[in-house]
């Protein structure tokens, strides 16, 4: 038997969360305030992800960067390269807010969308 600490990051509460990992699989959840600290304390013990934000330059304008974010979540072991390769794009202007920048990011349905309306 494993047991973990997470602090629920779902609402701002911050529920101090136990989650026991039992031999044979089964997952317990104690010290939720509600069931959405349930069902994030078990996608963390199985797979995490998190909402990526970032920026993407400008084509043409180094000084100028496009906020962006992951559509979904993304799982944790996908961020460092979906970061290396938003940090290597340039999008041309202009960019309007919701318009995708990065399509089905590695066929995971996952979309990189503009945040941010930008023109020229």
């Amino acid at each position: 038997m494993k047991t973990f600490r997470k602090i629920c990051i779902c609402c701002p509460a911050g529920c101090h969360l136990t989650v026991t990992l039992a031999d044979d699989g089964e997952i317990q959840v104690n010290g939720n305030n509600c069931p959405r600290g349930d069902i994030y304390a078990r996608q963390e013990l199985c797979d995490p992800c998190r909402t990526v934000t970032a920026t993407v330059a400008a084509a043409g304008d180094p000084h100028c960067r496009i906020p962006v974010k992951s559509s979904e979540p993304v799982p944790l072991a996908l961020i460092d390269g979906l970061l290396a390769e938003l940090y290597a794009l340039a999008v041309p202007l202009p960019v309007t807010m919701g318009q995708i920048l990065l399509p089905d990011y590695r066929q995971t349905g996952i979309n990189i969308v503009a945040t941010r309306t930008m023109c020229p």
